[in-house]
């Protein structure tokens, strides 16, 4: 709907002789007594034109030329808003769009002809994948779906890190797990992953291999083995929540030569050398970050040899960007906070646009159940594992609650609120709504004989213009802007919000207003109104990822 003012009011600040650069913000109100919708462009551009904002806006006011039957009012406010109030009659001829344009309705064009790429879950392959992973992986999966709405060719893709000191220890807990059980006595160490899948990874390796790789010293064998064996099982469990991959990015291809015998890290450090910003010194390699403003220098390459996580994280990215990615998408968790900063700086160092580089960052995730806060440690094996969630509640209810708060917030995940048959559940509430509508259809078709997905009489819903469906009319057509304002804020979060927001509307709506036994005419525009509202619930259900259920 924002695109239907920002042509008018551009129109007539040209005829009023306001030439400006200012944006055209067009906003909706709070309290609907301000209108529709509302924008302080008077107020924005009154001091560059010498007037009072309220004058100014009343001037813009007199310019403006709406199509006939759309605005019923328009009125200057406060300091100098200009307020618009909708016809009823263009906010029911509008919802035509929404059945006009079915699975299409909302998808925008930005992104036409342009590639973007997300990265999410990127879990080390050393267990199978805990709770606070799942939540990064259902956030990256929606903002993917949400970016492929507006036109863009999207590529998912899995960073996986199969290099570094974790992977060796990984290796060396199935080797001294195997050896353990072919008889020897072993002394686990602590640092070392505690829990039982190191076992049956061990049991695995030994009901194919026996007892001959007792005494053998090749850690790669037993790192590779469980390499393979949990990626498997990461994927298994990815699977059963819709979340699926494109690309699968080896960070080992970062420590192998090219044909000129340089690896891709290598050669990062040789480019921030000749720019001045690598350093050695206390047997390391340092990112001079000082000559940045910042306090210390980061280390790229340890005293050890073993790269830091962010020396290969530059060259990821450089990768991203020779596949001409126009947007660039990564999902980190709250770990990442730290580091992802001094990745931006290198890249701009070397020359790289990296305003093409969105970051998501998702906070921690707690579980509740009957209150008692549950504790999680994958290395000593006690790890809230994401296959024992969906068990327990479900997937739908898994990838809902991990969403339903906003990635900047500590989540809590509360199990028994989950798997409640009640409107406190916000998945029930949501699903109720769509099979609810989908219940009155199949009603209607049997009393009526009327079914609206085979009727195209949508001139009908002129006939609507009581509050209650008014109010739901005109949240069925903010659905484009809201998915353009999660797009821009890389936030799920709002689609939960406004589908929740449209549910609760359908639900006054069907309580305030008689449908079946409404005069044929009514109810046939009340039964479109409906249908509309099934389709803006489908379309978001399916960004969201989450099923939309015919019967409850």
């Amino acid at each position: 709907m924002h695109e239907f003012f920002i042509p008018v009011i551009k129109s007539a600040l040209r005829s009023t002789g306001i030439e400006t650069n200012k944006q055209i913000i067009i906003e909706q109100p709070s309290d609907k007594k301000f209108g529709d919708f509302s924008t302080n462009i008077a107020l924005i551009t009154a001091k560059e034109c010498k007037k009072k904002p309220r004058d100014l806006a009343q001037q813009i006011i007199e310019h403006l030329v709406f199509p006939p039957d759309t605005i019923a009012k328009i009125e200057v406010a406060g300091p100098g808003f200009i307020n618009f109030y909708l016809t009823s009659l263009f906010i029911m001829r509008s919802l035509q769009k929404v059945l006009h344009d079915g699975d299409d309705y909302g998808r925008g064009t930005i992104g036409t002809g342009k590639k973007a790429i997300v990265e999410y879950v990127s879990a080390n392959p050393t267990g199978p994948l805990t709770i606070g992973r799942g939540r990064g992986g259902v956030l990256g999966d929606c903002i993917a779906n949400l970016i492929e709405t507006q036109g863009y060719e999207v590529t998912r893709e899995y960073y996986f890190n199969d290099a570094g000191r974790q992977m060796q220890i990984l290796g060396e807990s199935v080797q001294l797990r195997y050896q353990e059980r072919c008889g020897k006595e072993i002394a686990f160490p602590d640092t070392h992953y505690q829990g039982d899948y190191i076992r049956d990874i061990a049991e695995q390796i030994y009901n194919e291999h026996g007892k001959a790789l007792t005494e053998s010293d090749d850690v790669l064998l037993f790192k590779n083995s469980a390499e393979a064996i949990i990626f498997n099982s990461i994927k298994k469990t990815l699977e059963r929540l819709s979340i699926r991959h494109d690309s699968f990015f080896n960070e080992h291809t970062l420590y192998t030569q090219d044909e000129a015998g340089i690896t891709a890290n290598q050669r990062v450090i040789d480019a921030l050398k000749e720019n001045g910003y690598i350093a050695e010194y206390d047997g390391a390699t340092w990112f001079l970050t000082t000559k940045l403003g910042q306090e210390k220098d980061k280390v790229l390459v340890k005293s050890s040899g073993e790269p830091s996580y962010r020396l290969p994280d530059i060259g990821y990215h450089i990768s991203k960007f020779e596949r001409d990615y126009a947007m660039m998408v990564n999902v980190f968790g709250a770990d990442h906070i730290d580091e992802y900063p001094d990745v931006i700086e290198a890249l701009k160092i070397l020359g790289y646009d990296t305003d093409r580089i969105r970051i998501a960052i998702n906070q921690f995730v707690t579980t509740t159940v009957d209150g008692q806060t549950l504790k999680m440690s994958t290395r000593k094996g006690n790890a809230d594992l994401l296959d024992d969630l969906i068990d327990d509640v479900g997937a739908d209810a898994t990838r809902l609650f991990f969403i339903m708060r906003s990635k900047d917030s500590h989540l809590n995940f509360d199990v028994e609120l989950a798997k409640k048959q009640s409107k406190e559940n916000p998945v029930f509430y949501l699903q109720y709504a769509h099979a609810r509508i989908c219940s009155l259809l199949r009603m209607a078709l049997q009393e009526t004989g009327f079914d609206p997905a085979s009727s195209e009489d949508y001139n009908l819903l002129e006939l609507l213009t009581s509050p209650s469906e008014l109010q739901l009319g005109f949240a069925l057509l903010d659905y484009p802007d809201m998915l353009k304002t999660s797009v821009r804020l890389l936030e799920p979060q709002k689609m939960v919000e406004y589908l929740h927001s449209v549910a609760e509307l359908f639900h006054r709506f069907y309580q305030e207003c008689p449908i079946i036994k409404a005069e044929p005419d009514i109810c046939k525009a009340r039964l479109f109104l409906s249908l509309a509202t099934r389709q803006v619930l489908r379309n978001g259900f399916r960004i969201l990822g989450v099923s939309a259920p015919e019967s409850m």
